[in-house]
Order: C-alpha cells, then structure tokens, then sequence
C-alpha cells in the first residue's frame, strides 16, 4: 500500500494551539494559563510549591564538589519521552503544557551546556559550536512540544523600551532574547500581552498567525479563554441569501 496521500484537496479546519503570553509581574499572565485544560507545568522560578496544578521544576542541579549533578537537559529529555508516550489513565493524561517561563529556560541551557564543557559563555566553545548546541537543543524543545498535538503555553516577562527616543512613550516587550523569540514565536499560533492597569486586568493580542473562527473551537475552555480576548477570534459573515431567478416570457403577437 502507498504511503503517499490521494491527490486532493480536503477541507481544513485550523485552531490555535500554541500560544505566547508576556506581561509584567502581576499582571495576570500565569494566571491565565491556568485556565487552559488540564494544564501540566514546567516551572522555573523555584515555587512549584505554591502551583496547585501538576508541575515539574526545571533546573540544573550541582553536586558538593561544584560540578553539575544534573542538568536541565535531563528533565527536558525525560519529560517529552513521558509526554511523547503519555500513559492512557487518564491521571495522566494532559491536555495543556505551560512553560512558566521560556526565558529561565532559555537561561538554564545554557547555563547546562556551559557547564556540561567546563567554560562560562557559549562563546568560549570554539568555532560557534556552543551556540549551535543551544540552538539544537532549544529548536528541539520548542518543535517536539509542537509535535504532541496539547496545547502549548509560553509564558515570559517583559522589557521596557521607549519609542522614537521619546521617554514618555515607553513600550513593554517580550524579555525573551530576539533570537529565542523568533524561534519560539515562529511556532506560535497568538502572543497575547497581559497588564494590569489600576483595579483591571486587561489581555491583547499583539500577534497572531491567521484568523480563527468562534465556531471551529470545540474545547470550551479553550473558546471561552479566547472569547475574552478581543482580536482572538473571528466571526464568520453570513453569505448572502441567493435570490430567486426570474424568468420573463415572451409572446409572440
């Protein structure tokens, strides 16, 4: 039997699956997240305690002697192993990945592969090699986590940067690294930013890979995230009724 597809066309249906959301402490960005279906979370701020969802820590992981233990390329390696084979009890089964944040984590391999080649800067790795092995590791990350078909949550801080040098128009931005960001955005379907500003919590979408449609969203929780974020979704237009033929005869006097 041929593995090759039949030649035609077939109709799609394209939901967001991977998101971006950036923000400034406090701004409700974790908080959103949460509200994805049965999320797990990789946290990397050292207060899984106080996440009442599933988590894993992320770090790495040095030994009395100064030498790392274990390395946050470990964790990254077994967990998308256990993800990649998730168990079909359904105590295991998530729905939902939360990444919290991207940008320890971009940190952390770094900080692994630095270790891993006795050198303090990526750079010291002669010939580029270092950050060719960052690149690989990251580029894996971002793309096997794409691949499990869960919904995909990243979740970062932000930077300050003022606009035509005016001092009075500052802008918040993504504090992950413009290299990693194009990396990990490339594979992103929204980036929604979060802030806070007095009492209310406001959500926008400041990048987005297509239109996606109310009705083609069947996760409800999924829907009503969205549904709460002008920009996210789309209506689509009623097509106009057709109007009837008309037919005129002709008489022959």
């Amino acid at each position: 039997m041929s593995i090759l597809p039949k030649n035609e066309r077939k109709q799609t249906v394209d939901v967001p699956k991977n998101f971006f959301i950036y923000g400034a402490t406090m701004s409700g960005k974790s908080y959103l997240a949460e509200h994805f279906p049965s999320p797990l979370f990789l946290n990397t701020d050292g207060n899984a305690l106080a996440n009442p969802f599933p988590n894993i820590q992320l770090r790495n992981i040095k030994g009395e002697d100064g030498k790392l233990k274990r390395s946050v390329l470990t964790d990254i390696d077994e967990i998308m192993a256990e993800l990649q084979a998730q168990n079909h009890n359904a105590d295991f089964q998530y729905k939902t990945i939360v990444i919290d944040v991207i940008d320890d984590v971009c940190q952390l391999i770094e900080q692994a592969v630095c270790e891993t080649h006795n050198v303090t800067a990526l750079a010291d790795i002669g010939y580029g090699k270092g950050y060719a092995i960052f690149n690989t590791v990251l580029s894996n990350f971002v793309l096997n986590l794409k691949s499990l078909g869960l919904n995909i949550v990243y979740v970062s801080r932000v930077d300050y940067v003022t606009e035509d040098n005016n001092q009075s128009n500052v802008k918040e931005v993504p504090s992950l690294k413009t290299k990693y960001y194009n990396l990990v955005n490339g594979n992103c379907d929204l980036v929604i930013h979060t802030q806070k500003i007095g009492k209310n919590y406001m959500k926008t979408v400041t990048d987005i890979r297509k239109k996606y449609y109310v009705d083609d969203i069947k996760d409800a929780k999924i829907a009503r995230i969205l549904k709460s974020i002008p920009g996210a979704l789309f209506k689509r237009e009623a097509k106009p009724e057709a109007k009837p033929e008309t037919t005129t005869k002709t008489t022959n006097k």
